[in-house]
């Protein structure tokens, strides 16, 4: 009884700790792409060094958020302090935060695009912070924007 305990236990564990390995596209080109691909808006994380955790910890950690997050996004995260960027990636991140009107740090835009002769257009569909509350309650708030008439 005991051993089959453990099992399920150890099953379990394992299927929790994997559903957390989120996949965040650092390319915006590649993250445009699989979005069309798949039919899925973006989640575009604005972060930086230095910028509260309470985001990350809270809310994007959460088994809810991974499972959430495999069904209806396409996960992008941009830096704007990575040093490793290229500069043009660098360019482009600042542009972006820019364009989506983004102030305060971490913040996520959900958007679309397209990329036609070389042109990208940006479809913004909503952004959100963080706020206290939980998981459940931010992915509420995220469903209202990628699906208003529901």
């Amino acid at each position: 009884m005991t051993k089959k305990l453990l099992t399920l236990l150890f099953f379990l564990g394992s299927f929790l700790m994997q559903s957390q390995n989120l996949v965040w596209r650092t390319n915006m080109t590649d993250a445009i792409a699989i979005s069309n691909e798949q039919r899925k808006p973006m989640l575009i994380l604005f972060t930086a060094a230095g910028v509260p955790d309470n985001l990350q910890n809270e809310i994007f950690k959460t088994p809810d958020f991974a499972v959430w997050s495999r069904d209806n996004v396409i996960l992008v995260k941009l830096d704007l302090s990575d040093i490793n960027a290229s500069e043009s990636d660098k360019e482009q991140n600042l542009r972006l935060k820019n364009a989506f009107g983004v102030v305060d740090l971490p913040e996520v835009c959900y958007a679309s695009a397209s990329i036609r002769k070389n042109k990208t257009t940006f479809s913004a569909l909503g952004k959100i912070a963080y706020k206290p509350g939980g998981a459940r309650s931010w992915i509420s708030e995220s469903d209202a924007i990628l699906h208003p008439s529901e």
